[in-house]
């Protein structure tokens, strides 16, 4: 194919995609795609029990999608106003201020998002200035890594000790003039690690000390263990407006597939999340925002229910695990449990694939939570029936290479 350059009549030699690529770098070429979800689509390609990506395989609660169903009926359809239906913003005000401690405007102060993984896109995008810094705790949810370059950002990775707890010296040496914002994620993907008060207020003084805003991640919040709390940031003196709260419906009401998260934080910082939010996605599901209503009208017990249900699900798998010769502790929070493979003699990726090919089950490679390093981890998920997980580590028991 040839075409003529404008206005000179000449032609010249067609141009491939490939030429406009390689003269034309993006942003999009410093990171990979999702692992996780890569590890979903061997899944479904090997007939595999998925306990690679973190959704599950039971229903939601009833009331949700009698909710859902009737919102439909009643044609809620069309767009609702850009930062969320107003009774959804107002029921998220009443339940965060229970729960979380923490006062947030319904009008001023709560944006409703495409879940939390647009709530973070359009929470850095808003505060992030290319050059800026942000701290990156690891190992870290793969998204983190992404969502600080695609806003422009440089990522300061630091490490959280063998035992996930925290070296003060190295984070203090993390925070600079540069910096502007610190991701947290707690209770943890994918170490479960839950964020105590003594830990979270030694953050919030470094926040303070460098004005930096705290982007916090707090989906798995009602899934604890042991005895363990959830305590957000925010809700700390001096945070109040240096924190964005980052929730979402999709683990609590196991409805991942909904899509429907929230950013809470001052009106300052809300404005600006806002405009953001409005030309990434406009809005989410109108319908299912209503739903999320029913959601936050269910009673405390639903929320207590939940976490023995998970606990019960934690000890399935890591009894299974335990069996199969991996290495793991029982997580304090979220629904993974983070296992070292140093027994099996391979790494991470060519485990993750033997196990998905040889024994039918997937599970996340270690490395996809680091910027370099996490070989030696595979990440398994229990937010599963139990009989899947039942047959899951039944599987796991004949893989070839253990104990090595």
């Amino acid at each position: 194919m040839q075409r003529k350059s404008a206005g000179k009549g000449k032609t010249m030699p067609a141009q491939s995609p490939g030429t406009f690529f390689a003269t034309h770098p993006s942003r999009a070429d410093t990171f990979s795609e999702s692992v996780i979800r890569e590890m979903t689509r061997l899944a479904l390609k090997h007939d595999a029990i998925n306990l690679a990506q973190g959704f599950p395989d039971f229903p939601c609660p009833p009331e949700l999608k009698t909710a859902a169903c009737e919102a439909v009926k009643d044609d809620i359809n069309q767009y609702a106003i850009t930062w969320g239906a107003k009774d959804l913003r107002e029921a998220l005000a009443k339940r965060v201020k229970t729960f979380n401690g923490m006062d947030f405007n319904p009008e001023e102060e709560i944006t409703v998002t495409c879940g939390s993984t647009e709530a973070m896109m359009a929470s850095m995008l808003a505060i992030i200035q290319p050059g800026d810094e942000v701290v990156v705790p690891e190992p870290f949810y793969e998204n983190y890594g992404p969502d600080a370059q695609i806003s422009g950002a440089t990522p300061r990775f630091v490490p959280l000790a063998d035992n996930f707890s925290i070296d003060e010296e190295k984070w203090k040496a993390a925070f600079s003039k540069k910096t502007r914002a610190i991701i947290l994620n707690t209770p943890n993907n994918p170490t479960g690690k839950v964020f105590t008060k003594k830990e979270l207020s030694f953050i919030a003084d470094l926040c303070i000390e460098h004005n930096v805003v705290a982007i916090t991640d707090e989906i798995y919040e009602h899934i604890v263990y042991d005895g363990h709390k959830h305590i957000s940031i925010g809700s700390l003196p001096g945070m109040e407006d240096r924190t964005i709260t980052i929730g979402s419906f999709s683990k609590t009401y196991s409805v991942t597939g909904w899509r429907v998260g929230y950013a809470l934080a001052d009106a300052s910082l809300t404005d600006r999340i806002r405009k953001i939010h409005d030309f990434l996605t406009v809005g989410a599901p109108a319908p299912l925002q209503r739903a999320c209503v029913a959601a936050l009208e269910l009673p405390e017990s639903y929320y207590k229910e939940l976490a023995v249900e998970y606990d019960r699900k934690r000890q399935i798998l890591y009894k299974g695990l335990k069996k199969a010769g991996f290495a793991c502790e029982l997580p304090e929070g979220a629904y993974y449990i983070f296992t070292d493979i140093g027994s099996f003699g391979m790494s991470d990726t060519e485990l993750a694939c033997h196990l998905v090919e040889t024994a039918g089950v997937a599970a996340v490679p270690g490395s996809s939570f680091y910027h370099t390093g996490g070989e030696t981890k595979l990440r398994f998920t229990f937010s599963k029936k139990d009989e899947t997980l039942i047959e899951a580590c039944k599987r796991l028991e004949t893989v070839d290479g253990s104990h090595t």
